[in-house]
C-alpha cells in the first residue's frame, strides 16, 4: 500500500467538485511541511501549541549579537523539526543573517533589511535520498524572499 501525499493548500474545491485531490510526491511534501514549520508560530496550531518555530518571538528582538540570534532560531528549528517531521533524519541547519538593501516599491525608497537564510539538510528515511532544503526570509516584519 503506497501513502498518498496531498499537495498544500489543500484544494478544497475539488473535493466539493467530486474531484480527487491534488497529491505530489515525498520530497515534496516534506519541504512543504518544513516551510509551514518556518512560516508558523508558537501557539497558532490549535491541536499542538509546540507546531511551529521562534522566528515570530525572535522578530522583531534587537539583534545584539548576530550568532546568538542565529543559534537561537537554529536550536528552535532543530527541535521542531526533529519532532515534527519524522520522514528526516541526520537534519543539520544553517542559519545566517545579513543586511539586504530591498527597494520598497509602494513607498519609492530603498530600506535596509535583516535577512535570514535558513538552510535545511537532512536525509529522508523511507529512500535515503538526501534532502536539502533553503529559504530566505527578510525581517520586520517578517515576510518571504
Amino acid at each position: 500500500m503506497s501513502i498518498v501525499y496531498y499537495k498544500t493548500p489543500l484544494a478544497f474545491g475539488a473535493v466539493i467538485e467530486g474531484k480527487e485531490l491534488p497529491v505530489c510526491d515525498l520530497l515534496t511534501s516534506v519541504t512543504k511541511n518544513l516551510e509551514l514549520i518556518i512560516m508558523t508560530r508558537f501557539g497558532e496550531h490549535r491541536s499542538d501549541s509546540t507546531f511551529g518555530c521562534e522566528i515570530w518571538d525572535l522578530d522583531f528582538e534587537l539583534i545584539v549579537s548576530a550568532r546568538l540570534w542565529e543559534e537561537k532560531l537554529r536550536q528552535s528549528l532543530l527541535k521542531s523539526i526533529s519532532t515534527h517531521e519524522s520522514r528526516l533524519s541526520d537534519i543539520d541547519i544553517n542559519v545566517a543573517v545579513t543586511d539586504m538593501e530591498k527597494f520598497n516599491g509602494i513607498k519609492q525608497f530603498v530600506e535596509i533589511k535583516k535577512r535570514v537564510e535558513i538552510e535545511i539538510y537532512g536525509t529522508l528515511h523511507k529512500t535515503g535520498e538526501p534532502v536539502h532544503f533553503r529559504t530566505n526570509l527578510f525581517l520586520s516584519p517578517l515576510s518571504v524572499d
